[in-house]
């Protein structure tokens, strides 16, 4: 009876903990690290001492070898000069330019609006300037559950939003145009992660990923 009590005890502890902070919050044994074998490595790419980097044949984006719908993503990176990167997210690694998202990694003043480091390219501009001198480790976390895409750029908001607003192809809840021919509420919300490479090295290091899914239930 002891024994039956105990097993019990120990069943509904971590279940009372998921019910209270929400079974989203109780997840560490479902992080992944990405640069543990979960990215597609080629060429242009190349882990050193854990840090992934362009090689010297640099090119392209980098993809993960799974797809993700709803995730956190903690990445720490650093731009050299005049950087233009991005955080691909929810995206078809065969047309990222149209079928996906991308939070925009870039060096500080390189560019405005809905370019700058922290944006959702294209479609939002950051909340604060958050991004640090080149050279500096940055860390940038994205959340994107359902229709809502949160992102935290080295401590500071940078975006929070509803991608339900973007209803109209080629243009943003705020009137001005974009380059996206669907409107983006209409593109998939299951995609690959990636990192661009645009000219300039990057350095993106602790890349973890928590799924946050609807089978997180009893």
């Amino acid at each position: 009876m002891m024994m039956t009590k105990m097993y019990l005890y120990l069943w509904l502890v971590p279940v009372g903990l998921a019910m209270f902070f929400g079974f989203d919050e109780v997840r560490a044994a479902d992080t992944i690290n990405l640069l543990d074998n979960g990215m597609q490595l080629s060429d242009q790419w190349t882990i050193t001492d854990g840090v992934l980097h362009p090689s010297e044949k640099p090119g392209g984006i980098i993809w993960s070898k799974n797809v993700f719908d709803d995730f956190e993503i903690s990445v720490e990176y650093k731009t050299s000069p005049k950087c233009n990167s991005g955080l691909f997210f929810r995206t078809d690694s065969k047309n990222p330019v149209q079928g996906g998202f991308e939070v925009q990694i870039a060096s500080p003043g390189l560019y405005s609006g809905k370019h700058v480091v922290g944006s959702l390219y294209d479609a939002k501009e950051p909340t604060v300037d958050a991004g640090k001198p080149d050279g500096e480790w940055n860390t940038l976390i994205v959340r994107c559950k359902g229709p809502h895409i949160h992102a935290n750029l080295n401590g500071e908001e940078v975006l929070d939003l509803l991608i339900d607003d973007w209803s109209t192809p080629k243009q943003n809840p705020d009137g001005t145009k974009n380059k996206f021919k669907t409107a983006l509420k209409e593109l998939p919300r299951k995609g690959h992660i990636g990192f661009q490479y645009h000219g300039h090295p990057v350095w993106i290091r602790n890349v973890q990923v928590n799924p946050i899914n609807a089978s997180a239930s009893l």
